[in-house]
């Protein structure tokens, strides 16, 4: 099952992912770690969630671009999380020092060879495009092609959820939902 969950920042979508990778494990289970740390905010946050994931089981794989080269360091009947869209589009954008222009491109690519290759993953993005403020060009274009990124994965997805200060809204598959929910509860 293809899971794509959405919402804003520090919004519980990380540790709610956790939950729905376990409950979909068949045989391994990883966390495709994709943030690179920049300061002391960003080491903590990934300091939190290796310790909200410690005991579950999950084999972390740190991949902060090239996404699909998880494909060859991975089981691909296991069950996966993806955390998160947004880090992995801001390290391709800035990799080489400069702005790569082909790095929206770049990262729904990887996404797709993933997602035809692995049947059980979770995958979590912030929809930090959904505010009126108008920023630089530059952030514009960040902000427009994450937008276009989460929307093929949405696509692409058999559910869709969008988590709102804790509350899970369903946007696609809550059928399929009610079933891998009823194994979280």
């Amino acid at each position: 099952m293809k899971i794509f969950v959405s919402g804003g920042v520090k919004n519980g979508k990380s540790y709610y992912a956790q939950h729905l990778a376990k409950a979909q494990q068949t045989e391994a289970l990883y966390y495709i770690a994709t943030m690179k740390p920049f300061d002391s905010e960003d080491d903590e946050r990934v300091a939190r969630h290796s310790a909200e994931r410690d005991g579950w089981g999950f084999t972390t794989i740190e991949q902060p671009s090239d996404i699909e080269n998880i494909l060859s360091k991975s089981d691909a009947d296991g069950s996966y999380l993806l955390d998160s869209v947004t880090a992995l589009r801001a390290n391709e954008m800035f990799s080489s020092g400069g702005v790569n222009e082909n790095a929206s491109e770049k990262v729904l690519k990887g996404i797709m060879q993933i997602l035809n290759n692995i049947n059980n993953i979770v995958i979590v993005s912030d929809y930090i495009y959904s505010d009126a403020i108008f920023f630089d060009t530059l952030t514009e274009k960040y902000r427009k092609s994450l937008a276009e990124i989460d929307c093929e994965i949405a696509k692409n997805s058999d559910v869709v959820l969008e988590i709102v200060a804790t509350n899970v809204i369903v946007h696609k598959g809550k059928e399929i939902f009610k079933n891998i929910n009823e194994k979280i509860s």
